[in-house]
């Protein structure tokens, strides 16, 4: 199968520094061996910070220990809501410090304050405990409306979150045994998640069709990493908080802003499953990125597409915190 390619050069650069840092067979190497790598290729593509953002450190409580978190708040707030991400590494890296300059940019563009949310990592905490850390994160910031994003990975427990607190406010136990893991008292009142926005999510999509037959030697993440990464993560067959597109019914969902690369086996995932909110009476808005290719965020400084695909983010984002 022929190698499927974007024809924009700046993001045919991209990928080729990309492949300086990440191998194409990393899925290959010891766990160790593969975080050394990403956090090299995230430090490689970081940025400036923004100026007039406040950062600070802190936790959510959590039974048995906290789960770090990132405080971005602009000097000229200017909604309500909160921004509660989770970074993008297929459930395995990524961290903190491998999204800061997005999320602080993030802040920045929307005028939001951002809790960035780490979580613990596959293989040694495999499912649900990362999607447990962000249901705690999100109980640490229920006082206030919240908007739910992340990428990749960071999208599925994005997507995962407000399907579990749609089905707690529904009174469903798995949902609620989910939420008491995190630190949820019954009675206590739930986080109002307001909107969702997912950036190339992985969602639970047939890994034998559609997009990941003609992706699946796309550059920057390839079918065969995916299937690495959800074996590694661990999700049961047909659980709908880890694999969203199992679902039964997308009814009553927070709107949602999604945005998916066109060179991307991930695709469909995000494309279908704009589909199935639009059809259960979702407010969403779908865009798909002609020129992209997994990972765009970090090119965002250099492609003119990932520059626009990220001022487009930035603007689904603002839509979803006008409703606060």
């Amino acid at each position: 199968m022929s190698r499927p390619l974007p024809q924009e050069p700046e993001i045919r650069a991209f990928i080729e520094a990309v492949e300086q840092f990440y191998p194409a067979d990393s899925v290959d190497a010891p766990i160790a061996q593969q975080r050394q790598w990403y956090d090299a290729l995230c430090a490689h593509f970081d940025a400036p910070l923004p100026a007039d953002l406040a950062i600070s450190e802190d936790s959510a409580p959590l039974p048995g220990g906290g789960v770090p978190l990132r405080r971005y708040r602009p000097a000229q707030a200017t909604s309500a809501a909160v921004i509660v991400y989770f970074h993008g590494g297929g459930f395995v890296l990524g961290g903190l410090d491998s999204h800061n300059a997005v999320c602080a940019e993030l802040a920045d563009a929307t005028g939001a304050e951002l809790v960035a949310t780490a979580y613990r990592l596959a293989p040694e905490h495999r499912f649900p405990l990362a999607l447990v850390d962000g249901l705690a994160a999100l109980l640490g910031e229920s006082e206030r409306p919240l908007v739910v994003a992340g990428d990749s990975a960071g999208g599925n427990l994005a997507a995962g979150a407000a399907m579990v607190l749609r089905d707690a406010a529904r009174d469903v136990a798995a949902a609620r045994d989910l939420l008491r893991a995190a630190g949820w008292r019954e009675g206590a009142p739930l986080p109002r998640v307001i909107g969702q926005a997912l950036i190339y999510p992985v969602l639970g999509g047939d890994l034998e069709a559609g997009s990941y037959l003609e992706m699946a030697e796309a550059p920057g993440l390839t079918t065969r990493d995916v299937r690495y990464y959800l074996e590694v993560f661990g999700t049961p067959d047909g659980d709908p908080y880890g694999h969203p597109l199992a679902a039964r019914d997308w009814t009553d969902l927070p709107p949602a802003c999604i945005t998916s690369a066109f060179f991307d086996p991930l695709r469909d995932d995000g494309r279908v499953y704009a589909g199935r909110l639009a059809a259960a009476g979702v407010d969403v808005s779908y865009r798909e990125e002609p020129q992209m290719v997994h990972g765009w965020l970090r090119a965002r400084h250099r492609s003119p597409g990932a520059r626009d695909a990220f001022a487009a983010l930035c603007r689904g984002i603002n839509t979803l915190l006008d409703s606060a």
